[in-house]
């Protein structure tokens, strides 16, 4: 696997980016595009972007979905070279720096605003209540109790009201034997066999 990033430029740091690296000879090309540099700041979210002698400002940025990049060596099968989760965002002068650390939009226009439109919003909990649902969950697990938690018993009434309700079971009744006579009602016949029975055309 590689490790890469998106970078993402203005329209004419682009053009300037793509003219130098479609050049087959590089030293001929003009002097102010020559040089390519990404230095980062300490907090590593804010740095500078330089090509030639201009100096752009750039933010790291995280994308809002993990995106997977491909290389083709016959245009015909792609291998997964990385998992790309974030951005260098070079700005121009003008632009102000971004106040978030995610970037809103993923990279085609399906996914914009991708955090808001397409996942799902996380609960409104109470971390108090988490947590202590949470250390519930252990005892249990323990073979304890839950704190705060108490059975439930039921009243002297609803006990006479469920009795009341309820039906006496049913007293089986003592199935009748019939005398079965010691001689069969066959006995003046023989037995008769599978063989005598079979028919003897065939």
């Amino acid at each position: 696997m590689e490790e890469q990033f998106l970078l993402r430029v203005p329209p004419s740091v682009a053009e300037r980016i793509e003219r130098l690296l479609n050049e087959n000879n590089p030293s001929s090309s003009s002097s102010e595009d020559k040089s390519l540099d990404l230095s980062f700041s300490e907090d590593g979210r804010s740095g500078t972007f330089v090509i030639g002698n201009d100096h752009l400002s750039a933010s790291l940025l995280d994308l809002p979905c993990v995106v997977e990049s491909c290389k083709t060596y016959d245009d015909s099968s792609l291998v997964k070279t990385a998992d790309i989760g974030q951005m260098v965002m070079v700005r121009e002068s003008g632009d102000a720096a971004p106040d978030v650390i995610e970037y809103r939009h993923g990279l085609t226009p399906p996914m914009r605003d991708a955090r808001k439109r397409r996942f799902r919003r996380e609960p409104d909990l109470n971390p108090e209540l988490v947590s202590r649902v949470e250390k519930d969950l252990l005892k249990i697990m323990a073979g304890g109790t839950a704190d705060n938690v108490e059975a439930a018993e039921p009243e002297e009434g609803d006990e006479n009201a469920r009795g009341a309700n309820k039906k006496p079971a049913p007293t089986p009744t003592p199935v009748p034997k019939h005398n079965i006579p010691d001689t069969p009602t066959n006995a003046g016949e023989p037995d008769r066999t599978d063989s005598d029975e079979s028919d003897d055309s065939v």
